[in-house]
């Protein structure tokens, strides 16, 4: 499903140049349960943001699907995006003035689906996550949890493939974050991609495959039998 070959990711700083990725080779199988770790500034973050097609590379090629996405347009980074692939952050990115429900079908409008369609897509959401309680309440009547379960069914309503999480427990409190790692969980028991960028050593070893990163370049990949 996902692979990448020999990408470097280079910034430019003042005069310097700053390799954030070095050489990075990486494949992912569909429905893999994936954790990257490393410390701050090793390029966890910018490799879930070239994953997510949020970032380009500066060499080497990506292979989503079977189809190289490297040097696609703008435009068709974004259809990629919104159809494969669902992003789940930190600090949920919900948009304070619409509820629950109107977060979640967020995603729906802007790809032209009719409402007749949308409704009963985000009812099914809200009942996977138990959260169709909370629906008309928005995000600043919601505890963290509950934002970041909001989060998660707006990432999976387009039903994508790939699912990425930056930290999706690092703004939360111990139960509320074992409630949003059960639900990714799920989400990946059921056949979702699940890649998690985390700091946590905890989290991490709960994923099946484990990644970590030191200055730009994976330095351990392991399966856990």
């Amino acid at each position: 499903m996902i692979r990448l070959e020999e990408i470097d990711r280079v910034f430019e700083v003042g005069d310097q140049r700053v390799h954030a990725l070095n050489d990075i080779n990486l494949h992912v199988e569909p429905g893999e349960y994936l954790s990257i770790m490393g410390p701050s500034g090793s390029g966890k973050s910018t490799l879930l943001n070239v994953l997510g097609l949020l970032d380009r590379p500066t060499s080497g090629h990506y292979f989503l699907s079977g189809s190289d996405v490297t040097s696609l347009s703008e435009d068709a980074l974004a259809r990629t995006r919104r159809s494969d692939i669902g992003f789940v952050f930190q600090f949920f990115h919900l948009v304070p003035r619409l509820t629950a429900a109107e977060n979640i079908e967020l995603p729906l409008m802007l790809d032209g689906i009719a409402p007749a369609e949308r409704k009963p897509r985000v009812d099914e959401v809200l009942d996977a996550l138990d959260i169709r309680d909370r629906a008309h309440h928005r995000p600043d009547q919601l505890s963290g949890g509950q934002r970041q379960r909001v989060a998660i069914a707006r990432a999976t309503i387009m039903k994508p493939a790939i699912l990425l999480a930056d930290e999706p427990t690092g703004n939360l409190d111990q139960a509320s974050g074992k409630e949003v790692i059960d639900t990714l969980e799920r989400l990946n028991a059921s056949g979702i991609t699940l890649l998690i960028v985390t700091h946590d050593q905890q989290l991490g070893d709960r994923a099946r495959r484990y990644v970590k990163m030191v200055d730009g370049c994976i330095v351990t990949d392991q399966t856990r039998g």
